[in-house]
């Protein structure tokens, strides 16, 4: 089992990793809260998506978010310093998800556990406060975030945490609240941030840890191609992508038989900036794609807030044997800066083992990553998802260096954590 293999390598070599990983982070930036799904299939395990601006807190062990006060104040001293005391928690606007809102008051208490001062709100006007009910019967009071709305004629952040994914740019909106740091800074939004971009330094860098913990890359990575000038209403750029998909195919085969893996390979087709698992579909071979029906087209035509998908990624995909009462389940970790903070497993008990289980009727049970304080050898599953993560981290600081964010006021520091 990779697992195995990579749990051993990495607690005979963690001294080496910590190491590396503190050298990286020392001249990073990286953002407060980050997430990663994670996909184990027995003969791999990958990291297949990366969220800056997760939405699940709510879900994660009961125990990880006792622990994860401490690391949001340690992350928030660190880096801004311990004067910081007033908060503006900038969220998404979709008010009907009640869901949602019980994740939003989840990380208002780890920040407000602190001793700091959280006003929620989101980047539009609002002739008054909302008052919102979570999904948990939590009441949470959501105001203006412009600069001339009531909240900040009397309430002046010393910074503002983003839970917005910023699929739009709100352009106008940033303009105007330049004077407060911002984190995760809105340049790290789907309105430019590439899926693409990520797979690519997440690739490189599973190359500079499999080096480390002497193991075969493979076992870590997750094989992605970039599909540019989309348009799933020409015939002939569905053929062309068609023709792309039976080379990964072809490539994977390959490389599966060298390694003695039976698995038939597939792929995801993934809009290139997408997030809440829209636009996404599982193909086995290029005569699927050309042959997508209406239905299938039409997924993949609109990603959030309605914009075209004008770029795609191939991706390998990667069945996963985990399971929880019967049910394909997948492992999402959460991290705050550049620690574990906690996690949990996604299951759906309507897809199967090869499916994308990021979509309705998804289900969460216990994975936590605390138990790796009390005892790392005796967790390999924790650990090697937590290390797989942690790499995820790194790729999304190159991000944000490529994409030129700006962590106003952010002091860099290096961190390993050896659970």
């Amino acid at each position: 089992m990779a697992k195995l293999t990579l749990h051993k390598q990495t607690l005979a070599n963690m001294n080496e990793i910590c190491a590396w990983f503190s050298s990286k982070t020392a001249n990073l930036s990286y953002p407060i809260y980050s997430s990663y799904d994670i996909r184990d299939s027995g003969y791999k395990v990958s990291n297949v998506d990366a969220n800056i601006f997760p939405a699940g807190f709510n879900n994660i062990c009961p125990t990880d978010k006792e622990t994860s006060i401490a690391l949001m104040n340690k992350y928030i001293v660190k880096h801004y310093g311990a004067d910081v005391k007033s908060i503006m928690l900038v969220t998404e606007e979709h008010t009907n998800n009640a869901f949602y809102w019980e994740n939003v008051h989840t990380i208002r208490n780890l920040i407000e556990a602190g001793g700091r001062t959280v006003k929620v709100a989101i980047p539009r006007e609002l002739p008054e406060p909302l008052k919102l009910t979570s999904s948990a019967g939590n009441e949470v009071i959501v105001h203006s975030a412009l600069k001339d709305g009531e909240l900040l004629k009397t309430f002046k952040p010393d910074l503002i945490i983003s839970n917005n994914d910023f699929s739009e740019a709100y352009e106008e909106w940033a303009k105007t609240v330049t004077d407060f740091p911002m984190n995760p800074p809105r340049e790290l939004g789907w309105y430019q941030r590439k899926k693409s971009t990520y797979f690519k330094y997440y690739n490189e860098l599973v190359n500079e840890f499999a080096a480390i913990t002497k193991i075969d890359p493979f076992l870590l990575r997750v094989e992605t191609e970039l599909f540019e000038h989309f348009d799933i209403g020409d015939e002939k750029s569905r053929e062309e992508l068609a023709a792309r998909v039976d080379a990964m195919l072809a490539h994977l085969k390959a490389e599966y038989q060298k390694r003695g893996i039976t698995q038939e390979p597939f792929v995801f087709v993934k809009n290139n900036a997408g997030t809440y698992g829209l636009a996404v579909i599982r193909v086995g071979s290029g005569a699927e794609v050309k042959e997508w029906s209406y239905k299938s087209r039409k997924k993949m035509k609109a990603a959030k807030g309605g914009r075209d998908v004008e770029e795609v990624i191939i991706q390998e995909g990667i069945p996963s044997v985990v399971q929880a009462d019967g049910a394909s389940a997948e492992p999402v970790i959460y991290m705050i800066g550049s620690e574990l903070a906690g996690g949990f497993l996604r299951t759906h008990a309507e897809k199967s083992s090869t499916d994308s289980l990021n979509s309705p009727g998804a289900v969460y049970k216990r994975l936590c990553v605390s138990d790796l304080a009390i005892n790392t050898p005796g967790c390999p599953q924790e650990n090697v998802y937590g290390w797989t993560a942690k790499l995820g981290l790194l790729a999304i600081a190159h991000e944000a260096q490529e994409l030129n964010a700006v962590f106003k006021g952010y002091q860099p520091s290096s961190m390993c954590d050896k659970t």
